[in-house]
C-alpha cells in the first residue's frame, strides 16, 4: 500500500472520532441557514464554470465562504488577492454501484461539501482574498484503496480535469492580474500540486503566486524544482505545508515513509523543530463555527508532521484519535487567517522593491 493510500486510509478510520472533535464543542454555525440553491443540472454531466453554480464559493454570490466567526466579525476586509481553493474528498459513498467520480449535480453531496470544508476552511481566506471554490468531479476515497490502480488514478485524474478547465475559467475571466493564492486540503491538496507545476512552476504565472497552502498530504523534497517552500510568515512566491498528529505518536504510514516531507509550523511559520507554545494559537475553531478558543494546541515539528497537544475543550477526555487530518485548518484557523495578510503584504512590498 503506497503512502498517499495508507494517509486516506487513516483518515477514513479516524473521521468518526475526529467528528466527536467537532461535535462536542457546541451546535453547527447558526448563521448557516441561509438558503442556497442546489437544484441545478448540468446537461452533459460537467461543470460549467460559467454559471456560478458550479463553484462552491465565488465572490459574485453568497456562500459559506463568506461566513465570519462571531468574534472576527468587526474586523474589517480587504480582498487584496485571489484565493483559489480545492477542497479535500467528501464523496466517501462506499454503496455499490459507486462512482469512481462524484456527480457534479449531487445536491447532497454538494451541500455536505460547502456545509462542512467550504465553511469550515475556504472562509478562513475572507478577510484578505476574494474566495473562488469549483465544485468538482472529485474522487470517491475509494480511488486510494483500491486493487485496480489504473481504475483509481483515471478516477483523480479526471478530477484533476475539472480543476484545472475551472482555474483557467478563473485566469480568463476573473484574475485580471490580481495575486493569487492557490490553498487546498487532502485530496485537493493533490491536485494543487499538480496546478502548481502545470501553471507556475517556471511559468510567467510565478511572478503573480503569493503562495500555496498544501495541507494534508505530504509535499515530499524535490516533488517541485521552481517553487521553494516558505521559510518565514511573510514570504511569497512559495509554499506551506503540513499534517497534523497528536504529539508522542507516530503513525505506522509516516514511520514507513522513505522520503523526507517539508513541514511548516502554523504558529510560527517556520520550518525548524523548537516546539510554539499554545499562547501564539491566537484561535482555532471546532464545531461551533461562532466560537474562536485561543491556544487550543501547541505545535512542533516532528521529521514529517506537526505534533500537537489534545485540543484543550470542555469533554476532550473523549477523544481518543490521535490523527487530527479533518482538522489541519481548524486548530489553526485564525493564525491561517493573519498569515495570509502577511503574505499578501510581503509579496507586495518584494513586487515593489522590483520595480
Amino acid at each position: 500500500m503506497s503512502n498517499y493510500k495508507r494517509i486516506f486510509l487513516l483518515a477514513a478510520l479516524t473521521i468518526v472520532f475526529l467528528f466527536l472533535l467537532i461535535l462536542i464543542s457546541g451546535c453547527a454555525h447558526k448563521n448557516y441557514a441561509r438558503s442556497f440553491n442546489y437544484h441545478f443540472k448540468s446537461g452533459n454531466g460537467k461543470p460549467d464554470y460559467s454559471n456560478l453554480n458550479y463553484w462552491a464559493a465565488h465572490p459574485f454570490k453568497e456562500d459559506p465562504a463568506d461566513n465570519v466567526p462571531s468574534g472576527l466579525k468587526k474586523e474589517p476586509k480587504d480582498s487584496m488577492a485571489d484565493v483559489f481553493f480545492i477542497h479535500p474528498t467528501t464523496y466517501t459513498d462506499t454503496k455499490m454501484p459507486m462512482g469512481w467520480n462524484a456527480d457534479i449535480d449531487d445536491e447532497e453531496l454538494n451541500k455536505k461539501t460547502d456545509k462542512s470544508t467550504i465553511l469550515y476552511q475556504a472562509s478562513v481566506f475572507n478577510k484578505y482574498c476574494r474566495v473562488f471554490a469549483p465544485r468538482y468531479r472529485q474522487a470517491n476515497l475509494q480511488a486510494f484503496f483500491t486493487d485496480d490502480k489504473q481504475k483509481g488514478r483515471d478516477a483523480l485524474d479526471s478530477a484533476y480535469e475539472d480543476i484545472r478547465t475551472a482555474f483557467l475559467y478563473y485566469l480568463n475571466n476573473y484574475n485580471q492580474g490580481r495575486p493569487i493564492i492557490i490553498a487546498a486540503h487532502s485530496q485537493g491538496t493533490r491536485h494543487a500540486g499538480k496546478l502548481l507545476k502545470e501553471f507556475f512552476e517556471k511559468k510567467p504565472l510565478k511572478s503573480q503566486l503569493v503562495c500555496a497552502y498544501l495541507v494534508g498530504l505530504p509535499v515530499f523534497l524535490n516533488y517541485f524544482q521552481g517553487i521553494k517552500p516558505c521559510e518565514d510568515s511573510a514570504a511569497s512566491g512559495c509554499f506551506i505545508s503540513w499534517r497534523t498528529f497528536e504529539e508522542g505518536y507516530i503513525s505506522p504510514f509516516i514511520a514507513q515513509e522513505k522520503l523526507k516531507a517539508f513541514v511548516t509550523n502554523p504558529l510560527t511559520w517556520m520550518m525548524d523543530t523548537v516546539m510554539a507554545s499554545s499562547n501564539l494559537n491566537i484561535g482555532g475553531i471546532l464545531r461551533n463555527f461562532n466560537k474562536v478558543i485561543p491556544a487550543l494546541v501547541h505545535a512542533q515539528i516532528h521529521e514529517n508532521i506537526l505534533w500537537v497537544n489534545k485540543p484543550k475543550f470542555f469533554g476532550n477526555i473523549f477523544l481518543t484519535m490521535k490523527n487530527y487530518h479533518i482538522a489541519d485548518y481548524n486548530l489553526f484557523y485564525n493564525n491561517i487567517r493573519e498569515n495570509v495578510g502577511s503574505r499578501i503584504r510581503g509579496y507586495f512590498k518584494k513586487k515593489n522593491n522590483r520595480e
